[in-house]
């Protein structure tokens, strides 16, 4: 039935968001498969469909990325299992029935179930595609569903809810935050390197109580804080390799290494060489790359030895459509100084200092500002690739904006958590008040479309008002949760 009714992949994509499907899913071997997220849509890079999806099977829960494909055989024909980005799939979905096999293989050998939505939706199959057409036609071009009646809700009732929804997107980051430091502490115990797909780790995880004396090790803070400022300088398109990069060459590899003389230029051959970005040719006409090149080149042989991690691939970083301040090669370097600063200047130490002194707010961003603001020296600041000399000067590694937004979502909630676990109330206390008090003069397209929708006046939004506006957007709005926003509630009342 299905061979002569293909439809587009995308339209696949809206049937697994629903996941509105008649029979239970199993894998074909009969383990239950619950979907407790089905990942975030990749609309931006090459890659799996859907990332970071969370998929219960049989007792195993698994965290990682989910393929969809019309026919089992696209798994081979579109290159899959030679492809390293599907490494960390962990279900392959298909329509067709037409020569089912019950598993794929990924380029590093692993096995993967293979389930066929046409055994799910098979019965309700013209509906199903007709939903589907219409709910991918909606999300072309999306736009908040109260834009433009929600004039009856008073400005200040609006912007109660956003910073409400503002300080509960902090929650998240600070329990994210906590999670993550208990699940490096259980790898150290367990001796275990970092996994590639992830999965929960069991009862025995689960049961574990921590004390504060776990948390003790100044390297686990080092590590947190440079795997969540290497995240928050990728951006959407690179934040996942950046997040890798970061766990790769970690804090007890540089460690080793912070004692020796140009620990700064350590960092930069380590960076690059492992993440695969240097060109294998480097007989470029601009002499001052060559010589770049052939220095990183030089001090990764005196120090690779060291080195027992995985090393990346240069087509998993997207250049496409960056502005070129973003590139990848630039945001490693405006991370790699940073690194240097938690390394050798002990960056974490100050600034838990700067929040046991009583400080004004203004006060306190101001020398936050001063110590993720990197000016931009040496050889990135006359080039955002190797191979070409770029046409201005770059000011600024690591500008205002971009260090707005590290002080927002990384140093104010892991600082938070912080002072918390080792009970420094008064530090809790500053911690809170200036993310409640945080100003940022920059925007993105998220908070401009709520300010407008809802017409809020941008010039009084403070930065957990713009975070209140993301959680707004992301899982209210889009996931058309209308009814449980409380401006919905009163717009789409009956």
């Amino acid at each position: 039935m299905f061979k002569d009714n293909p439809i587009r992949e995308k339209l696949l994509y809206e049937i697994w968001k629903g996941k509105n499907f008649q029979t239970p899913v199993k894998t074909p071997s009969g383990q239950e498969i619950e979907i407790i997220d089905v990942g975030e849509n990749n609309k931006d890079s090459a890659g799996p469909d859907f990332l970071n999806a969370r998929i219960k099977i049989g007792n195993i829960t698994y965290q990682g990325d989910v393929e969809i494909d019309f026919r089992h055989s696209d798994w081979k024909s579109h290159g899959h299992y030679l492809d390293k980005r599907f490494n960390k799939i962990v279900l392959h979905i298909i329509f067709s029935n037409e020569k089912f096999q019950p598993y794929v293989i990924t380029q590093n050998g692993r096995k993967v179930d293979t389930v066929s939505l046409a055994n799910l939706i098979e019965d309700d199959y013209k509906n199903m595609i007709q939903q589907a057409i219409i709910s991918e036609r909606n999300h072309r071009d999306f736009t908040m569903p109260c834009t433009s009646i929600n004039e009856e809700v008073p400005q200040k009732d609006k912007m109660k809810f956003i910073s409400h929804l503002g300080i509960e997107r902090f929650q998240k980051k600070e329990k994210r935050i906590f999670e993550r430091l208990k699940e490096m502490i259980y790898l150290k115990e367990m001796n275990i390197r970092e996994p590639v797909v992830h999965y929960d780790f069991g009862e025995n995880f689960q049961n574990k109580k921590f004390s504060r004396e776990d948390f003790n090790s100044p390297l686990v803070w080092q590590q947190l804080i440079y795997e969540m400022i290497f995240e928050a300088l990728g951006y959407s398109q690179n934040k996942d390799i950046m997040l890798r990069l970061a766990k790769a060459l970690n804090i007890e590899f540089f460690n080793k290494l912070s004692d020796r003389e140009n620990i700064e230029g350590i960092i930069e051959s380590a960076m690059f060489n492992v993440s695969d970005l240097i060109p294998k040719d480097y007989s470029t006409p601009d002499e001052e790359s060559a010589e770049y090149i052939r220095s990183l080149i030089e001090t990764w042989s005196k120090i690779k030895e060291s080195y027992d991690g995985i090393y990346f691939n240069k087509q998993k970083w997207h250049f496409f459509r960056l502005r070129p301040f973003n590139f990848p090669t630039i945001r490693i370097t405006g991370g790699s100084i940073l690194l240097k600063k938690i390394l050798v200047d002990d960056m974490f130490g100050k600034i838990a200092e700067m929040f046991s002194q009583d400080e004004s707010p203004k006060k306190l961003i101001s020398l936050l500002r001063n110590i993720i603001i990197i000016k931009a020296h040496g050889f990135w600041s006359t080039h955002y690739v190797f191979e070409k000399k770029a046409k201005e000067r770059l000011k600024y590694f690591i500008g205002l904006s971009r260090a707005d937004d590290i002080i927002v979502n990384v140093i104010l909630p892991v600082f938070s958590v912080y002072f918390e676990i080792f009970g420094m109330k008064d530090e809790t206390r500053r911690v809170k008040k200036l993310s409640l008090n945080y100003t940022q003069n920059d925007s993105n397209k998220i908070v401009d479309q709520v300010v407008q929708s809802l017409n809020l006046n941008r010039a009084s939004v403070k930065s957990i008002d713009m975070q209140g506006m993301i959680e707004l957007f992301r899982y209210y709005c889009v996931k058309e949760k209308c009814m449980k926003c409380e401006i919905g509630k009163i717009v789409f009342k009956s």
